[in-house]
């Protein structure tokens, strides 16, 4: 694997593909001497420089003679390069005409673009993975890459070929998590076909109960964990975390806490929903109680003196109307020497004429304020509780408040900048949003600060996104906190002294690279990999297959599909073959509704797998790798990686 990029997203993605999926990387960073002008810069050498002193470390540990090659070369999982560009000869010093996927996460999305162009022409089946915040570009890059693998190799089915492109914006990636954060106060989260899965750690269940094991029991904790594991010796091997166990396994430890998976939802009050309006407003927003009474009174009026008319005339109830509305708008002639009914009922339309200039004129003014307000911002409204507060509608803002918005949470956004991204995305979406200084006084008590759920942090300066989470602390002690910090060490001790000064508060601290890592991560293994979610020590790897080709699937029932320890059906796509998407992990904006949400989760253990099914499966690193037909390699260093059993 090769990660090339300038900021601290690539050296995370490096350590992700090393210590979760056990790969072999190459990691290519700007020169250390322009790390004197940036201090920026500096961050990819220091964390490089960090991780190959830890692995250089561990060589000369016990047990590690088999991380050297049949000449003695010592193969370390994470080597470092040195290019200040990524050009065709520096990808091929690097290795790409021999690697298996390229990184390519440079903040500049223009040096992507032609850093992969340059690794496509190198190597036609090299996997890549692009970082780009503009997706429709995105998109035609991805189809531009694809069909250039398949003229390079003539014959073969675009299908056929091992190589796939796909572009991710850190932005997108980072936003479920971070949304996870606030609705369920974790980040550790798989998307798959528009539905975030977390793993949530359950208690030790009670003797004769059933456990409860959501979508499915992922695994059982070990006795001696922090977390809800139950009491050390209750289980033979329960100091050893236990992936993927039997229902039997899990029945009879009774002692021992068990990791489920669940799907994120928000149990709060939802959007209102007037506020989920598209184009159109109702017609109480546009005229106000007062003016459609006073609209009906002229109306009644009009077709009173329009009745008094014909019965008086003798005119046909057509022309009596006319000649009223006629009277109404004085534009009429002089009913002189007409009968008298006639001249009483011409001066009662006339003044009613004089009555209805003002009512129009008031109509008219009140539907501009209210199609003004409409372009304007909202503000947020009296009784709003149980929100989300989210400061910033940047990059990463803009994309936490549609992931919240799909979730049907209350928002109110905070916005120093009234021209940042999100705002017309705001105002489209009729979401509140309060302008100013998040840390003048009064602007969080504007945004209901004090009545709110959640606050999520996430504007680019650290100090102000600290800043606003203690004074919000100040305001309500126990609100659940999540603010975005660029230093892993700083957000580190934020988080500890967050927790110990309020023990019976939720807050996490998490950076955009940290969280996009995994997703990065989990494109370079290929796009049927959906991500992974830690258990204690061990990983558990998520990915959706083709049933087709995999003897340990095709003409199985479900039940006997199941490999404890290894792998695990947990879910089924019901959706035809030619309507399938292409990556579930990935939220795409443009697949419509009704291809979305087709993934079946309660399988019956005795239905049969065909070879067209598509599974999403649950399983250990392992057992993914049989399941790929990738055979572990003796190329990791031992005590550097996690174990997966």
């Amino acid at each position: 694997m090769i990660v090339c990029g300038d900021d601290a997203l690539a050296t995370r993605l490096a350590g992700e593909l090393h210590s979760v999926y056990g790969e072999r990387v190459t990691l290519v960073v700007p020169p250390a001497r322009s790390s004197s002008s940036s201090p920026a810069a500096a961050v990819p050498n220091r964390i490089a420089s960090a991780l190959f002193g830890r692995v250089s470390a561990a060589m000369n540990r016990p047990g590690a003679a088999d991380a050297t090659g049949s000449s003695g070369e010592i193969l370390l999982p994470v080597r470092e390069m040195e290019a200040a560009e990524p050009t065709e000869e520096a990808l091929r010093l690097a290795g790409a005409e021999q690697a298996a996927a390229v990184a390519l996460v440079y903040d500049d999305d223009e040096t992507n673009i032609r850093a992969a162009l340059a690794a496509r022409r190198l190597n036609p089946r090299l996997r890549l993975v692009i970082r780009l915040y503009n997706r429709k570009l995105g998109q035609y890059l991805e189809a531009l890459l694809d069909q250039a693998s398949v003229v390079a190799m003539p014959g073969l089915d675009a299908s056929e070929l091992d190589a796939s492109t796909t572009v991710l914006s850190d932005a997108d990636t980072a936003a479920p998590a971070l949304a996870a954060t606030a609705v369920a106060g974790t980040s550790k989260v798989v998307q798959a076909d528009g539905l975030l899965l977390r793993a949530v750690e359950r208690p030790p269940h009670r003797q004769g109960e059933a456990p409860d094991s959501g979508l499915c029991t992922l695994a059982l904790l070990s006795s001696s964990g922090d977390g809800p594991s139950g009491r050390a010796g209750s289980d033979i091997g329960a100091d050893r975390p236990l992936l993927l166990p039997d229902d039997a396994t899990v029945a009879a430890s009774s002692r021992r806490g068990t990791v489920v998976l669940e799907a994120v939802s928000h149990s709060g009050p939802a959007v209102p929903p007037r506020q989920l309006a598209g184009r159109g407003a109702p017609l109480g927003e546009i005229f106000s109680r007062r003016l459609r009474w006073a609209l009906a009174g002229m109306g009644a009026a009009v077709l009173a003196l329009a009745v008094a008319s014909w019965l008086t005339t003798g005119e046909h109830p057509l022309r009596a109307a006319y000649l009223t509305l006629l009277d109404l708008f004085a534009i009429g002639d002089p009913a002189v020497g007409e009968p008298t009914a006639r001249q009483v009922l011409q001066l009662l339309s006339g003044l009613a004429g004089l009555a209805l200039l003002p009512v129009l004129v008031a109509g008219g003014l009140e539907a501009l304020g209210a199609f003004r307000g409409a372009a304007a911002l909202r503000r947020p409204p009296r009784g709003l509780s149980g929100h989300v507060v989210l400061l910033g509608l940047g990059k990463v803002g803009t994309r936490v408040l549609v992931q919240l918005r799909e979730l049907g949470i209350p928002v109110v956004c905070v916005e120093e900048d009234p021209e940042a991204r999100g705002i017309p995305l705001a105002r489209r979406l009729r979401v509140p949003v309060v302008l100013g200084d998040v840390t003048h006084e009064g602007v969080l008590e504007a945004a209901k600060i004090h009545r709110a759920y959640a606050l999520l942090s996430l504007t680019s300066v650290d100090t102000t996104n600290l800043e606003a989470t203690l004074y919000a602390r100040t305001v309500k002690a126990d609100l659940r906190v999540a603010l975005r910090l660029y230093d892993d060490d700083f957000a580190t001790a934020v988080y500890r002294t967050l927790r110990v000064a309020h023990p019976d508060a939720l807050t996490r601290s998490r950076s955009v690279s940290t969280l996009a890592a995994p997703a990065f991560a989990g494109a370079m293994m290929g796009r049927q990999i959906l991500g992974a979610i830690p258990v204690e020590r061990k990983v558990l790897l998520f990915a959706a297959l083709e049933v087709a080709g995999h003897p340990q699937f095709e003409g199985r029932t479900v039940a006997e599909a199941f490999r404890p320890g290894a792998w695990r059906v947990i879910a089924l796509d019901t959706a035809a073959p030619d309507d399938r998407r292409p990556d579930l992990a990935t939220a795409r904006r443009d697949i419509r509704r009704e291809h979305a949400g087709r993934l079946l989760w309660d399988l019956h253990p005795g239905y049969v797998l065909r070879p067209e099914d598509c599974v999403v499966v649950a399983a250990t690193r392992r057992g993914m790798a049989e399941l790929l037909g990738r055979q572990p390699e003796s190329r990791a260093v031992r005590g550097t990686t996690l174990t997966d059993g």
